[in-house]
């Protein structure tokens, strides 16, 4: 789970990244379109066009599949550990710890429905195949999408946050306990990248 979750943590940087060429001055071309041909293109001619592309969307499917499957597997083992507590107060756990499962299961709707309003069009009325600079403003120009984007990003913030430092502390790579400073460095990452992605749509929705 530690493995396959740093993986899409990397894939979330680059893609929080990646779009924020949206605000890039263009001459012709609008530079998140380039950007969007360049990760087609990437490997040719060794690879067909689109053919890097659709590798790395291979292993992230894997990886989400990974990361999901291991949820279920220690969410089932953690309950049949033990009953449950009469009452319970949290002592030392966080609101992004204690609310993994639900953010969890509000990202993975959350991807679902990303994929079908800005990579397939299946559910934006405006769709253009290879537009990406005018699919994400026409889409962006209803406040239930501005709205629902803000409200899963949260939940990826809090993901985020929680799983870097969790899995640092799973691969053992800070010794036992992960340091107080690394946790405020996830903090800020988590921050970052939610700040990154919502940058597009309120600006957008807020003209």
């Amino acid at each position: 789970m530690a493995v396959s979750g740093l993986f899409i943590v990397l894939f979330v940087i680059g893609h929080m990244a990646g779009n924020l060429k949206f605000f890039y001055p263009a001459a012709d071309v609008p530079a998140i379109d380039e950007y969007a041909v360049f990760l087609r293109t990437i490997g040719t001619p060794l690879l067909p066009y689109g053919g890097f592309l659709w590798i790395f969307r291979g292993l992230l499917l894997l990886a989400l599949i990974v990361h999901v499957s291991c949820a279920f597997s220690l969410t089932r083992a953690n309950r049949e550990r033990g009953g449950k507590y009469e009452f319970f107060v949290p002592q030392s756990s966080t609101l992004a710890s204690r609310t993994m499962a639900y953010g969890g299961l509000i990202i993975l709707l959350f991807v679902i429905y990303h994929i079908l309003h800005l990579t397939t069009g299946h559910i934006h009325s405006s769709f253009v195949e290879g537009k990406v600079y005018d699919n994400i403003v026409t889409g962006f120009g209803h406040g239930y999408n501005v709205i629902f984007y803000t409200v899963a990003l949260t939940a990826v913030m809090f993901h985020l946050y929680h799983g870097m430092w969790s899995a640092m502390q799973t691969l053992g790579l800070w010794g036992d306990v992960v340091p107080v400073k690394s946790k405020v460095l996830f903090r800020a990452v988590a921050v970052i990248v939610w700040l990154g992605f919502l940058a597009v749509p309120w600006s957008i929705y807020l003209g």
